[in-house]
């Protein structure tokens, strides 16, 4: 009886099953070794993926530091509420207050005592000085303008908020006598010499590379000239502003006085807050 079971074609063109079960093991080693290439190619997707994900994190993160960096610098020179007006698109800041209250101070002798410092030592002095200036004014809701060399200006009343701007400059000069008096004595051997009056003024932006706001005004100029007539460690203030402060706080006549620009004035030393009516006697 024949074999009926198939055999190879004898010219060899044709496969058995053993060579057909050997081609598809040859198949699934190159299909499974190209799996493989592709997981690694996903898991370094997946790795370099993460990667680009912490970095991308981390850079915004560097961005947010530098961003308070920047703020905190640009609140220096300009008030939180003029930045927020210039970020809306003002491009021309420029405000008329009919009625604040204007603080100008220096530091007595500053020529002389700078002369005789190392330079270090005189800005870690002024740092200290201008710190505790910078403190009190933020305590007391009065807004810091600028220092000019030794000279310190700032205003009450600017924001609507501050309430009673008279009151608030008069505490934050009171506090200021009281910080350089308390400081310890050192060769400066600081003194400082402060002018306040109340009136209009007119404040803005100047200045574009290096923009600054400030403030002019009749009340700006009273009060440097003032400071200038004062006495270290006195608080030198109008007639009209000692009035206005005379039911709050103690007062003493310095006399008339010929102002620059003024004439004559009746002037007063701000010497301290009255004592509660209950607390009297």
């Amino acid at each position: 009886m024949d074999d009926e079971r198939p055999r190879p074609a004898a010219d060899g063109g044709g496969q058995g099953p053993v060579d057909d079960v050997v081609a598809l093991e040859r198949e699934n080693r190159i299909l499974g070794r190209r799996l493989h290439r592709l997981e690694e190619n996903v898991h370094r997707l997946e790795d370099f993926s993460d990667s680009n994900s912490r970095l991308l994190s981390q850079v915004v993160k560097d961005l947010e530091v530098e961003r308070a960096r920047s703020h905190r610098l640009l609140l220096n020179v300009l008030p939180q509420r003029i930045i927020d007006r210039l970020n809306a698109g003002e491009t021309l800041i420029a405000d008329r207050h009919n009625d604040v209250t204007v603080l100008f101070s220096d530091l007595v002798g500053f020529t002389q005592i700078s002369a005789r410092l190392p330079t270090a030592d005189l800005i870690n002095e002024l740092n200290g000085l201008f710190s505790g200036f910078d403190a009190i004014c933020e305590a007391t809701g009065v807004e810091k303008i600028k220092t000019i060399g030794d000279a310190y200006l700032a205003i009450g009343g600017l924001v609507v908020e501050t309430g009673d701007h008279r009151a608030a400059i008069a505490e934050t000069a009171l506090r200021m006598v009281e910080l350089v008096a308390a400081r310890p004595v050192s060769g400066a051997g600081w003194q400082v010499r402060i002018g306040l009056e109340s009136g209009p003024v007119a404040a803005g932006v100047i200045g574009t590379a290096k923009f600054a706001y400030d403030v002019w005004g009749d009340a700006v100029n009273v009060a440097s000239r003032l400071e200038a007539t004062s006495l270290p460690g006195h608080i030198h203030v109008s007639d009209a502003l000692a009035a206005a402060l005379s039911d709050r706080y103690r007062l003493e006549p310095r006399g008339a006085l010929e102002i620059k620009g003024k004439g004559s004035m009746t002037t007063w030393f701000l010497v301290g807050a009255r004592e509660p009516a209950g607390r009297r006697g």
